[in-house]
């Protein structure tokens, strides 16, 4: 770091801490983070035993130095990044100082050293589990909790890894140095604590120790049992069956909300039991027992208060797992035990507690994200509802017996007096939802209930009146729960029904209560997203009635809050907009001005602080729909109407944003492919081709599709600016990542389908190279399909100046006499792999060409014939694999982004999703097996003499297409 001091990058830290200097901050520190040094740097600052506002900045260097780890640590190939100098000093140094920092500064730094260890560990890294055990202390308890927050960080990888050799290599390369020092700190730590149990600040230091190791127990344990663990497992949990019943006046925090360290590890350890519950029931067994008492008097004794919600909900899931083993389920079968159990385990924790009320209150969108059905967290609701519905599986007749009994007293009770027993009625719909679904509610609902009770019947008697009254009539609680029963019930309700319900649930976006109209939101949404047999349940004419008030309605509440973090905080809401867009389709375009007016509105307040990444998708797969069903008839208005917001984002550098604007730009011009192009787009081409874009990894398949589009409409203005070069150069720069070689191909092919061969003459032979050096140096499955599509994609565009005369020339400018080898011994084995229904069509045609072409028929050529026959005949064996058409434009029911994840940097919008576009339209695929058999008949005499020379199947199929 000869020219950047540690000051410096000390005082761009601080000043990326405000937000009035962070944007530029952050653009300084990248810009110098390649300097040979900058991680250790970073470290250094992260090392400083620094108090105050200087102790933000150590924080900052270890997120920034957590996220350079992650950007620079190796390449797609696994290679490092960094000079070897950097990588041996950051791996030296980093075990060592994140045992010291403070617990902030670890969690980054060990999420570091969890992204060193994907590529590193253990094989590059074969010295990091010798010198953590090194490091362990017979009563140092805060080194030790540094070295196994370190061995966590690392180890906890393995949980959702799928088995594979590399996998276990790697676990037992760890168990064997590991496992017997791991063990005896469990023996050393529970001995400390018997010493220091009068002891508070020891024992919280202590507990903190054991949460870990119990942490670490599930880490270890995850893939398969490791054989010290077996062999010392009563000894093992004898230990933790002493901490799950473990009391300690000194442990007990003040505060109601949040877990102390106690519950922190009895929830570790009911984790851990379901672990093993499930994965070794044949060792562990004979020790379930004591296990299952002792959780049973848990959570008979716990009290109410929310810092115990996540230990009665790991608690309630160990008795789930056991209740899913037959021969342990039937402790709990007679009706005088499951009357204990609702009475003392279900009910307690089903009850609306004056905790639930307050968040109600207090913070609705966190009470709405605990409470849908779906949602990882663990609530005691939720826990209860699967525990009971585990045992109904089990026994469903005694179940349903003995919690109707129930339901029935508590809407007794809440009849008695509806205003002072609402909760009983409360009570009594949670319990009817818990026995009246069999398995989980999925994205389009309850798909099984309970045959032993009618739910539209209950709807009828003891719902419907909630959803009709009047808001003020009903507490609020009430109305979510009369909703969320239309939301979980809704497949089992006819059309009709839904039909009758539709307005009621309308009115109800008016309601003042934010967990009424979004729990309001989140039904009408799923309802739109019903469908049967692929179709639609409702169709835009259904919807269209009700969409204009709906979106009015959905518009007014996410504005009427004021900060962009306020607004965004809602998704549930702006998913509502969203479906009633995609659903209604077209018939919305008399209200574009109003909703593009409110999209835009909406997206530039975001645009300030993007803060809730599923908001911001939805906001614009919004504005994604709008462009998809208006455009078509309007481009003009849509194109003048997005262009401001669009370059204001783009000019702002919004990153999160940059994707989704290039995408709808791709759209707004696809969606007018006649036109010529726009000058707005004219002068965005020169900024698009700028290499600093394309560095980041999720700009560029958005960049792409925009690139194509720009191309399909403006390669008269490319090529008259001498941008076209340029263009091969972004074509150059990905296909030489595997991560985007896709990409590369879907430029390349847009280059050669939109630019007359006169401008691509002269750079034909550096294209090959380029392919050629690929495929030399770092083939990929995925390359050599793409290569073989575009051989055959060239060959199929003889009238363009292309065919397979003109590929075998520039290919033979490479090198003289390599066409030849390219074909026999690349394109035409790759060929026979080929996956894509329309890439094997491609092919068909292309040997179909190829195999009736002079080059082929005469010598030197003629020797690939027989072979380039079998390989036609083949494919057009299974031609009836290929669609009979590109895909329908219904994208109401794509799979949503709660069911697609959030990639990195990168998400796909499904409302500018092209269809699969059929590469040689002339020709269907009904006619396809016709067209090849009457262009080889057309060359009957000139290839007739090759067939004695086929194998004899492949013979008797070349005999019926010429016969």
């Amino acid at each position: 770091m000869a020219n950047i001091s540690i000051d410096r990058i000390a005082s761009l830290l601080q000043e990326s801490l405000h937000p009035a200097t962070s944007k530029q901050a952050e653009q300084s520190l990248r810009s110098i983070e390649a300097t040979p040094g900058f991680s250790l740097s970073l470290l250094q600052i992260v090392a400083s035993d620094s108090q105050g506002p200087a102790s933000n900045t150590r924080l900052a260097a270890a997120l920034f130095f957590k996220n350079f780890i992650r950007r620079n640590w190796v390449d797609e190939e696994g290679r490092h990044m960094l000079p070897a100098q950097d990588v041996e000093a950051v791996k030296r140094e980093i075990v060592g100082l994140m045992i010291t920092v403070p617990p902030k500064v670890q969690v980054q730094l060990g999420e570091a050293i969890s992204l060193i260890a994907d590529s590193d560990f253990y094989e590059r890294w074969d010295t990091l589990v010798d010198d953590l055990v090194s490091r362990v202390t017979p009563d140092n308890t805060a080194v030790n909790n540094g070295v196994l927050q370190v061995a966590h960080s690392i180890f906890k990888r393995w949980r959702p890894l799928f088995r594979s050799d590399a996998l276990f290599t790697e676990i037992n390369h760890v168990l064997e140095k590991f496992c017997a020092p791991f063990l005896e700190l469990l023996k050393t730590t529970d001995e400390l604590i018997e010493q220091h149990k009068n002891n508070k600040q020891a024992l919280e230091g202590l507990f903190n120790s054991l949460n870990l190791i119990v942490k670490l127990f599930f880490d270890l344990s995850c893939q398969d049992l490791p054989p010290l663990f077996e062999t010392n497992l009563t000894s093992i949990m004898e230990v933790l069956h002493k901490y799950l019943t473990y009391t300690n006046p000194l442990l007990v925090t003040d505060d109601d909300d949040e877990a102390g360290p106690l519950e922190k590890v009895k929830a570790g350890i009911c984790e851990l039991l379901v672990l093993y519950t499930h994965k070794y029931e044949d060792v562990f067994d004979v020790l379930l027992q004591n296990f299952i008492s002792s959780t049973w008097m848990l959570l008979t004794s716990i009290e109410l208060e929310s810092k115990y919600d996540i230990l009665v909900s790991k608690a309630l899931q160990f008795l789930t797992a056991v209740a899913k083993i037959s021969k342990h389920a039937q402790t709990f079968e007679s009706v005088p035990v499951l009357e204990q159990i609702v009475e003392k385990i279900i009910l307690p924790n089903m009850t609306l507690r004056t905790s639930d009320e307050e968040l109600f209150e207090d913070d609705p969108i966190e009470f709405i994200r605990r409470d849908m059905e779906g949602s990882d967290s663990d609530t005691r609701r939720r826990a209860a509802t699967d525990f009971l519905r585990q045992l109904m599986e089990q026994f469903e007749k005694p179940v349903t017996e003995v919690v109707s009994k129930y339901i029935n007293h508590y809407l007794q009770q809440y009849s008695s007096d509806p205003a002072e027993n609402w909760r009983a009625k409360d009570t009594a719909l949670y319990l009817f939802s818990s026995i009246a679904v069999k398995g989980t509610v999925s994205s389009i609902g309850v798909t099984s209930t309970n045959l032993l009770v009618d739910v539209v019947d209950f709807f009828s008697r003891h719902v419907a009146s909630d959803l009709v009254a009047p808001f003020e009539s009903v507490q609020p609680i009430l109305k979510v729960d009369a909703i969320k029963y239309l939301y979980t019930f809704r497949s089992q309700m006819t059309k009709a029904q839904l039909s009758d319900a539709f307005p009621l649930l309308v009115k109800h976006l008016a309601a003042p209560n934010f967990v009424v109209y979004s729990y309001t939101a989140i039904t009408i949404e799923r309802i739109l997203a019903m469908s049967v047999e692929g179709r639609a349940l409702f169709q835009p004419e259904e919807v269209a009635p009700f969409a204009k008030d709906i979106l009015a309605h959905l518009f007014r509440l996410i504005l009427k809050e004021g900060t962009p973090e306020k607004i965004a905080e809602n998704e549930f809401l702006m998913k509502c907009v969203m479906r009633v867009l995609i659903v209604c389709r077209e018939t919305t375009a008399p209200e574009t001005g109003f909703i593009l007016a409110q999209l835009i509105n909406v997206m530039m307040e975001i645009a300030k602080n993007p803060s809730n990444p599923r908001f911001s998708h939805y906001c614009f797969e919004s504005v994604g729909a709008v462009i998809r069903f208006v455009a078509p008839v309007n481009p003009d208005y849509l194109e003048s109407t997005l262009d401001t917001p669009f370059m204001s984002i783009l000019g702002q550098d919004v990153q999160e944003f940059t994707p989704y604007v290039f995408q709808l730009l791709a759209l707004l011009l696809e969606s007018n492919p006649s036109a010529e192009l726009p000058q707005r787009y004219q002068a965005l081409i020169a900024p698009l081709l700028a290499p600093v874009l394309w560095d980041s990894r999720g700009n560029v398949p958005a960049l792409v599709r925009l690139l194509q589009a720009i191309t399909a409409r403006g390669a008269a203005v490319i090529v008259a600016h001498n941008q076209l070069e340029p263009i091969l150069g972004i074509f150059q720069k990905l296909i030489s990542s595997k991560l985007n070689e896709g990409h590369a191909f879907d430029l390349l092919e847009a280059i050669v389908l939109n630019f007359p061969p006169a401008a691509l003459g002269p750079y034909w032979k550096q294209i090959f190279i380029i392919l050629f050096t690929r495929l030399n140096t770092s083939k990929t499955e995925n390359f050599a399909q793409r290569f073989a599509r575009f051989f055959y994609f060239l060959v199929n565009r003889e009238q363009e100046g292309a065919g397979i005369e003109f590929v075998a020339t520039v290919i033979d400018q490479v090198q003289a006499g390599i066409f030849g080898q390219v074909y026999s011994a690349v394109v035409l084995p790759d060929t026979n792999k080929l996956q894509k229904p329309f890439d094997r069509k491609l092919a068909i045609i292309g040997l179909t060409k190829i195999l009736t072409s002079n080059l082929f028929i005469n010598a030197p050529y003629n020797r690939a014939w027989p072979t380039t026959a079998s390989t036609m005949v083949k494919l057009l064996d299974n031609v009836q694999s290929i669609p009979q058409g590109p895909t329908s434009d219904d994208i109401t029911h794509e799979a949503d982004i709660d069911e697609m994840g959030f990639g990195v940097s990168f998400s796909n919008l499904n409302t500018t999703k092209k269809g699969i576009r059929d590469p040689a339209p002339a020709i269907s695929v009904a006619d396809l097996k016709g067209w090849v058999v009457q262009t080889l008949k057309g060359a009957r005499g000139r290839i007739e003499g090759f067939i004695p020379q086929l194998p004899q199947e492949v013979q008797g199929s070349f005999v019926q297409y010429l016969a």
